[in-house]
């Protein structure tokens, strides 16, 4: 039987299902805060705390655009810029996880992050869904020998299977199924894909839940042998972090580690009956879906946008030979173009520019070709 391997704890199907307290970056940089979040996540009931390790040169260019968020209208790049943080920020956190008895999970967003976070040990090392086309990063992570968690929203099946074949050498790996909307419908789960990667790939599989309601997706998925259920946690949905608003509090979020906990126990004909009573059949199925892999309709337009593709970091003019100063795997995000993929990087270094290009701008194969 596939499982995922993390501390002195194994995860698999029929098993304990592993409960991953996102916490992100909702600590805003505060290490009170942040001590605050692991301490909600514990008394939730949490098996582990998870953050991010942001550096914005790692993730999105400065002219990526902005984001709504409840404070008002702000420029997504400087707010990724506000929350970076030395690795001493983590290694505190870290140690305070295990004092509460909670694993430290995180996510590296870049190589910078992932060989600092390296430092701190973790037992697992958390792949974002935009990131699962990274493949510098994913190369550089399998290097290390530490089990990998691979989230795979906003992905195709292709996507998938690349990430699991540059992956290969990692003694233990998980993926999550995932929607990259924020919020996402819950009945664009499709929780029978579950199942479904699992059988596929040969490795334990569970879920990253963005939905706004704190039992229909996580009980469900518990119910259909999830090995794994990722929600995010703030102290209020309106507090100012970026994922605040498609959170749960922490009363919110214990209520969910209540319900998982009654499906592993009942099994899934039970649950999908309680569950069928209390939201309504139809809406039961319709999350359960087809088992089908395939993109959802909330996220359809994020395909490009949200994971990696090449872009140029200053603008430059025809005649230029581009050097791996000018090219960045980047998120595309709000405001700018999406590039061909990461994996025509060497193919892009050394060609020399036929036009003009704009700062941001994704890199296009056109931009070589002569007229």
């Amino acid at each position: 039987m596939a499982s995922l391997t993390l501390e002195r704890h194994t995860y698999s199907s029929g098993g304990p299902v592993l409960i991953i307290a996102e916490i992100g970056t909702a600590h805003g940089g505060s290490l009170e805060r942040a001590k605050d979040l692991v301490r909600a996540a514990r008394d939730a009931g949490a098996d582990s705390a998870k953050f991010q390790m942001v550096y914005a040169d790692e993730i999105l260019h400065p002219e990526t655009g902005f984001v709504p968020l409840p404070g008002g209208s702000v420029s997504l790049y400087e707010r990724f810029r506000s929350l970076e943080l030395p690795v001493d920020f983590y290694r505190e956190i870290s140690l305070f996880c295990s004092d509460c008895g909670l694993s430290f999970l995180c996510t590296p967003f870049g190589i910078r992050s992932a060989r600092e976070l390296l430092t701190l040990h973790p037992p697992a090392i958390k792949i974002a869904s935009p990131e699962l086309n990274h493949l510098p990063l994913l190369r550089e992570v399998s290097s290390y020998g530490v089990p990998l968690i691979l989230s795979t929203g906003v992905s195709r099946l292709s996507d998938i299977e690349r990430a699991i074949e540059l992956t290969a050498g990692v003694p233990s790996r998980a993926l999550l199924h995932c929607v990259t909307s924020y919020p996402a419908p819950e009945t664009d789960y499709n929780l029978g894909t579950i199942d479904s990667l699992s059988r596929v790939f040969g490795l334990p599989s569970g879920v990253s839940d963005h939905s706004l309601d704190p039992v229909l997706v996580p009980a469900l998925a518990a119910s259909v042998g999830a090995v794994a259920i990722e929600k995010h946690i703030c102290l209020s949905r309106s507090d100012p972090g970026l994922d605040d608003p498609v959170a749960l509090p922490p009363g919110d979020f214990a209520r969910m580690v209540v319900r998982v906990r009654e499906a592993e126990r009942d099994g899934e004909k039970e649950t999908v009956e309680r569950l069928s009573r209390e939201f309504g059949r139809d809406r039961v199925e319709a999350t359960l879906g087809t088992g089908v892999k395939a993109l959802a309709p909330s996220e359809r337009a994020n395909y490009g946008r949200t994971n990696r593709s090449l872009h140029y970091l200053r603008a430059a003019r025809a005649g230029k030979r581009i050097s791996e100063d000018d090219v960045a795997i980047l998120r595309t995000e709000k405001a700018l173009s999406p590039g061909i993929g990461p994996e025509w990087m060497e193919s892009v270094l050394g060609r020399v520019l036929a036009r003009d290009v704009d700062n941001g701008a994704g890199v296009s194969w056109d931009d070589f070709m002569a007229r």
